[in-house]
């Protein structure tokens, strides 16, 4: 059953009503998961809402968040929309000057914040930001008057006049994670948000049986629509992760039905796999590399609507023997695992969907809050972002942006109540990207891309990204790099060649797997420093690069490479919080080894 929603708090307040006694939350406490059901949720919303109320909050209060996903978040948010205020997340991992920037930008009044760590961190930011207020925590003891749980208590005893907003009413403000300058605050209503839940509805098949494991931070809108909005809707249930580092064990508890999640975290269980069949016995691996033989030839007879009773027959033998063991690692339960956030490499879609999970990558932003278009159980084309969900067109336009048709490459352009509102106080930069394409208000992506004869959208790039050779030939780099990170010698890989005569790569390998394959070969060698400089593991890191980018243009190779010994981080600021490359902080940090591959001579490689 789908209801069309016009609001976020009709809808948590809908499904609280509801789904009153199934499960919602689920915490890791003690090494097993407490669930909360959705009217306890339910309760806990309009308890928050009343406190708020009582700290002065009313319709377009700014109240920010920092924080990693907790039932408290949650709480935060639905309370503010529930008063008609304005829901701002930021990042845990974000630099405190960040956090500073964002809460004076959008003129918090409130602030949330999960630790009493963080608390002693920005009681300091009310004398220095003229809107702050306040600042509440969610782990500081009831007793302390910036607890959570204290005002909690007085939210309860005062009660609440909720407001009931309206499609244009403005729910939050997702500020970007800036990897070409300082964040921007996207203004998204509450008719963008429901637009996305009640247009997924209906094509992703999630109901109140389904279970997720929720680690997309909800600071970013693919976590914060996905896996809080959506999965609300329809009454399912979302374990929260403990950490990234802790998913493995974590699926084993939650024993997802559904995953959210980004070519990283697909990428990563991929090269685990590999490396993990590649160690097994010939006969293990003779029964893997057979069941993915006869997996790929259903899978291919399916999608021209045929089927092969031996087929049938054998592919249910290996999952039940090969295929079932390596989902056990997720849980045992997990039927659909939906990607999104950048593009997933068709060879680790291919291979998820092989062993019997159902893959559906969609595409989207922050200013289309985010899904643009998916693919869907029932109708997919892997390598691709589907279709565009209803409601919601998709154009590819020149420089322009002239309309171009279908097959020939250029920029994706969106037309639909997803478009956000605009940058906060940004009109000129909101006025680049917000145009009027034949009478329909329009987002310019950045994004490069071609809609097929079909109708399935390809992405091939992203126009910031893109850069010239001195021979006038074009790059898209991250494409390449994410395919050189399916070498399991490979944990990150940067290209870089803008106005130069060819591209060099910046190479962070998996240290563990390189030192064995050293042991191995007679390299003595052992720190990541040691090898980093041997000339027989630099051979190999070439190796890899020539073997998983065979299929790259001459003159999109790298010619050169050398191998970094720091992994691309949060902390060491050349990942955002959402895990994209800060491209220009690695380019300042790593200038005099990539002055070097060009100066060096080539012949020395």
């Amino acid at each position: 059953m789908t209801t069309t929603y016009t609001s976020l708090a009709e809808m948590q307040q809908v499904s609280c009503k509801r789904f009153a006694s199934s499960p919602l939350f689920g915490t890791k406490v003690d090494g097993a998961y407490q669930w909360m059901t959705y009217s306890e949720f339910g309760e806990k919303v309009d308890a928050f809402a009343g406190a708020l109320a009582k700290l002065g909050v009313t319709k377009g209060t700014r109240v920010a968040v920092i924080s990693n996903n907790r039932v408290e978040w949650a709480v935060g948010a639905y309370a503010a929309y529930a008063l008609g205020a304005v829901y701002v997340p930021m990042y845990e991992a974000q630099l405190e000057k960040d956090w500073q920037y964002i809460i004076n930008d959008a003129g918090a009044a409130v602030l949330l914040v999960s630790t009493e760590a963080i608390y002693d961190r920005v009681k300091g930011f009310p004398s220095e930001i003229d809107s702050l207020e306040h600042i509440l925590c969610f782990e500081a003891p009831e007793s302390a008057d910036h607890s959570y749980a204290k005002q909690l208590a007085i939210g309860a005893e005062a009660g609440v006049e909720r407001y009931t907003p309206t499609g244009d009413d403005i729910a939050g403000l997702i500020y970007t994670s800036g990897t070409t300058g300082k964040p921007k605050g996207v203004v998204l209503s509450h008719g963008n948000f429901t637009s996305n839940v009640n247009g997924v509805q209906a094509l992703l098949p999630i109901s109140d049986g389904d279970v997720s494991c929720s680690f997309l931070p909800w600071a970013h809108s693919f976590g914060q629509t996905c896996e809080l909005h959506i999965m609300i809707s329809m009454g399912a249930a979302v374990g929260l992760a403990e950490s990234v580092a802790t998913l493995l064990d974590d699926f084993l508890l939650v024993k997802p039905t559904v995953l959210f999640a980004v070519p990283r975290i697909f990428n990563k269980i991929y090269d685990g796999l590999q490396k993990k069949i590649a160690g097994e016995s010939a006969f293990k691996q003779f029964m893997f590399n057979k069941g993915i033989e006869v997996a790929t030839r259903r899978r291919e007879l399916h999608a021209n609507g045929q089927q092969s009773w031996l087929n049938e027959k054998l592919f249910t033998f290996f999952d039940g023997k090969v295929f079932s063991k390596v989902k056990e690692r997720f849980g045992g339960r997990l039927r659909y695992a939906v990607s999104g956030g950048a593009a997933l490499s068709k060879e680790v879609g291919t291979f998820v969907d092989n062993i019997g999970i159902v893959v559906c990558e969609g595409y989207g932003l922050t200013e289309t809050t985010p899904i643009v278009s998916v693919n869907t159980p029932e109708e997919r084309q892997l390598g691709t972002i589907g279709k565009p969900i209803p409601d919601v067109k998709v154009y590819i336009c020149d420089e322009s942006q002239n309309k171009l048709p279908v097959g020939q490459e250029g920029e994706i352009v969106v037309v639909g109540p997803n478009v956000m509102q605009g940058y906060y106080n940004l009109p000129e930069v909101t006025a680049e990207v917000i145009i009027d394409l034949d009478g329909e208000r329009a987002f310019r992506t950045g994004d490069m891309g071609m809609i097929q004869p079909d109708g399935f959208i390809r992405i091939t790039g992203r126009f910031k990204e893109q850069y010239k050779l001195e021979n006038g030939k074009y790059v898209v780099p991250t494409p390449l790099e994410e395919q050189l990170k399916l070498s399991g010698f490979i944990t990150q890989a940067f290209i870089y060649g803008m106005n130069k005569p060819y591209n060099v790569c910046l190479v962070v390998p998996d240290y563990d797997h390189l030192g064995h394959w050293a042991r191995e070969n007679g390299v003595a060698a052992t720190t990541p420093e040691a090898l980093a400089k041997d000339p027989k593991c630099k051979a190999k890191i070439g190796e890899e690069l020539a073997k998983y980018g065979a299929e790259f243009k001459g003159y999109e190779r790298p010619k050169k490479w050398t191998l970094l010994t720091e992994d691309f981080t949060t902390e060491n600021d050349l990942l955002t919080p959402k895990m994209s490359v800060k491209r220009r902080n690695v380019v300042k940090k790593y200038q005099g080894e990539i002055d070097a591959l060009f100066d060096t001579d080539m012949t020395k490689g």
